[in-house]
């Protein structure tokens, strides 16, 4: 079984997010894989140990990217692919992400079976990249899955769907997006981060691929980027039911004005 999975390098959830000049400070900040597609990476792991084949990432990024991709395969992927976009600079969202690496799967001519992805990166929170490649690829997806069973071309999946549960059928060729619960990501081993430095990383950039700048640029543009606000501290509210809630109705349209 081939097996893609599209891996994204994120903000460790645990650093304290800068913000300078409108952009994120990333002076000295730590990247990790995004923690959805770690998820991603462990199934296609579990599913080669189990069917055998082989698995490939790709990634969109800078070199700092490498990074993320040789702990994939040092967790049991084969082989890497990274693609630099920096020259479209800011003018990049998920459209461009899927158009970039659509084009990249030609480019390096990867079969596939399987396509893996996470169901959403925690530093834009879109879950749109992987929809938006099965489109472009003209298969099936299936989103924020969070069991995946496989026999011959027929495949099988729990789909997570905001506290039920959705049974679904389809058959390979498939593009699928892991949800938290799917399973619980493998530490690299030793010898596993040994082997992973001798593993095959293809580096491509925009002029490698056959794309018009001007047809995958940024659908939607980013206006204004924030830290939330500071929260006030709590409130909590004395004397009888009755009273409480007359205070509260007031509060809430005194100073919330939520009402």
């Amino acid at each position: 079984m081939d097996i893609l999975v599209c891996l994204k390098q994120t903000f460790d959830t645990e650093e304290k997010i800068v913000i300078e000049d409108g952009c994120i400070n990333e002076d000295g900040a730590e990247f990790v894989i995004n923690p959805y597609d770690e998820y991603a990476v462990e199934e296609a792991v579990r599913l080669k140990e189990k069917f055998g084949g082989q698995i490939t990432v790709i990634s969109i990024g800078p070199d700092r990217a490498e990074q993320a991709i040789r702990t994939a395969m040092a967790m049991g992927v084969d082989k890497g692919v990274i693609v630099d976009i920096e020259d479209l600079e800011d003018d990049v969202d998920e459209h461009t992400i899927a158009q970039v690496i659509a084009a990249a799967i030609e480019e390096e001519d990867l079969s596939y079976d399987l396509i893996l992805c996470g169901a959403v990166a925690v530093d834009d929170g879109s879950a749109q990249v992987g929809p938006r490649l099965a489109e472009l690829l003209g298969i099936p997806h299936i989103s924020t899955v969070t069991e995946v069973n496989i026999t011959g071309d027929k495949v099988t999946v729990n789909k997570d769907v905001e506290g039920d549960l959705e049974v679904i059928e389809s058959t390979l060729p498939i593009l699928l997006t892991a949800q938290q619960g799917l399973n619980e990501p493998r530490y690299p081993s030793l010898p596993g981060i040994m082997r992973a430095k001798r593993k095959p990383l293809s580096r491509l950039d925009l002029d490698d691929l056959d794309l018009d700048e001007d047809e995958i640029a940024a659908k939607t543009e980013t206006v204004e980027l924030f830290l939330p606000p500071k929260k006030d501290a709590g409130k909590i509210l004395q004397g009888e039911v009755a009273d409480q809630v007359k205070e509260l109705v007031q509060l809430l349209r005194s100073e919330a004005k939520v009402i």
